[in-house]
């Protein structure tokens, strides 16, 4: 049985895919505690593997990406999972610390690493990933950026870290520009379904 905070229907807000129709599923718990985490993923749902699957696809009839999402949804989603995704006709997407491996059958990974907030419990055990993404910050030094651009993901992005305090808010995005401008291997990326009011 699979904890699930919410499953949804909207469009990708973030990244490569920003733009795209997906359903998510929000599965419950963390094994971090980030000082900037904005997401209520509070279980709600106690589902089988087979369960969760028909309800993500009856949310998104006809939907193909499906965002495995949390929380850490690599501390539930296992082969099971991935089968059944699999079964309904979804393509896997999931966003990832990387502290906890990944099961066979993902089709795309998204790795948002946290180890310098958490050295031990946050430690990188992913070896690749699709896509990058650093939550950025204007405190942020970019000699932090080396050690990353030498991990193997196709894409690198930045993403302004979003703070209660609108003026930080804004601090932040500029060091992102900043940072991307003087470092061409990455990419802003926003959070583009808060900008346009949707989940």
């Amino acid at each position: 049985m699979y904890s699930v905070a919410e499953i949804f229907t909207t469009l990708q807000g973030e990244g490569f895919w920003a733009g795209t129709p997906a359903v998510f599923v929000r599965l419950s718990g963390c094994n971090l505690r980030c000082p900037f985490c904005d997401t209520d993923h509070s279980p709600r749902m106690r589902l089988s593997a087979d369960e969760l699957a028909d309800a993500a696809r009856a949310a998104a009839p006809g939907i193909g990406m499906l965002v495995l999402t949390g929380g850490e949804p690599l501390l539930q989603a296992d082969e099971a999972l991935v089968a059944a995704l699999n079964s309904r006709g979804f393509r896997i997407h999931l966003e990832t610390n990387g502290s906890r491996p990944a099961p066979e059958g993902i089709d795309w990974i998204c790795l948002s690493p946290k180890d310098e907030l958490f050295p031990s419990e946050g430690r990188v055990v992913l070896e690749k990933a699709d896509e990058l993404k650093l939550v950025w910050t204007a405190a942020d030094a970019p000699e932090k950026l080396s050690r990353w651009e030498a991990f193997p993901a196709q894409w690198h992005f930045l993403q302004p870290c979003d703070a209660s305090d609108a003026a930080i808010s804004r601090e932040n995005l500029q060091a992102c520009i900043k940072t991307c401008l003087e470092h061409p291997l990455w990419r802003l990326s926003l959070q583009t379904h808060k900008l346009i009011g949707i989940a």
